[in-house]
This record gives structure tokens, sequence and C-alpha cells, in this order.
């Protein structure tokens, strides 16, 4: 089932209070930021790993949580995560 989320964005599925059930180990392919540089780079293709919680996926990425208050604090304004795109994904196993 698909939703729509506040944004517009299509889902295929989605957490609203970001308590997600769903943990996940991704291996993906990182992006490799460099500047102002006077040296030519060359790299392979960098490859990070991730365990934490889906709470959005769409057809086009992935939405998880690494780092949540199991209660949140009053001080607290957001989680932290990564927004992964699918296609950069090498290998995600579901923890059970």
């Amino acid at each position: 089932m698909k939703t729509k989320t506040s944004g517009g964005v299509e889902a295929n599925s989605i957490c609203l209070n970001g308590h997600s059930k769903r943990l996940v180990h991704i291996r993906y392919k990182d992006h490799i930021e460099f500047k102002n540089t006077s040296h030519k780079l060359y790299f392979d293709v960098n490859v990070r790993e991730v365990v934490g919680w889906v709470v959005l996926e769409t057809d086009e990425y992935l939405f998880l949580l690494y780092d949540r208050s199991v209660d949140p604090l009053p001080h607290e304004a957001s989680e932290s995560g990564l927004i992964l795109i699918k296609s950069d994904i090498i290998e995600m196993k579901e923890i059970k």
C-alpha cells in the first residue's frame, strides 16, 4: 500500500512517530566530496555500512534512523539518520 507524505511523496511504507520496528543492516556506496584541491583524485567507490530503523521507504530512497531516544526528551528536535538512494544500496538485511 502506498501512502502520500505531507510533502506529497508517495511512500511504500511510513512510520510517522519515528519508532519503526523494522531494524536493518545496510551496506551502501557513499558519495565522496572533494574541493579546493590542485591534485587529481582517483578514488574507488567508498562502501560504508549502517544499522538503523526504516522510517520511510519510496521507490527511490530509504529514510533510516540510526540514533533515537526511547522516550523523546523535551529539548530534542529530531533524531539522527540517513536518506539513502536505493540504487546505491549494495546489500540490506533485516535484523530480527
